[in-house]
């Protein structure tokens, strides 16, 4: 199951409350009709109020992700990390999890 590294709580929380009053927003995760460099899932985010009707929501310490099928399935036994450059842009990385 994917989790979140406490920068990736913290930041994405962030994001959710500064975008929207929705009690049961999150940021859903989903696939571009364009694939990856690996031929994987290319992933794409956004804060939304509410789920689409097929993604699977995951709620690690309170945050609400929404992920269509190919990033449920992408990230399944994924690390989800974030951080925020000098400019005010965030970015994500998926990590591996440790064993």
């Amino acid at each position: 199951m994917l989790t979140l590294t406490d920068n990736a709580t913290a930041i994405v929380n962030t994001l959710v409350n500064r975008q929207t009053d929705a009690t049961d927003a999150g940021l859903r995760i989903h696939s571009t009709p364009t694939a990856g460099p690996d031929g994987g899932a290319r992933l794409a985010v956004l804060v939304t109020p509410d789920p689409e009707p097929d993604d699977r929501v995951v709620e690690v310490a309170g945050t609400r992700l929404f992920l269509d099928e190919a990033a449920a399935a992408a990230l399944d036994d994924k690390v989800l990390d974030a951080g925020v450059d000098d400019e005010g842009s965030v970015s994500f990385a998926v990590l591996p999890q440790v064993a």
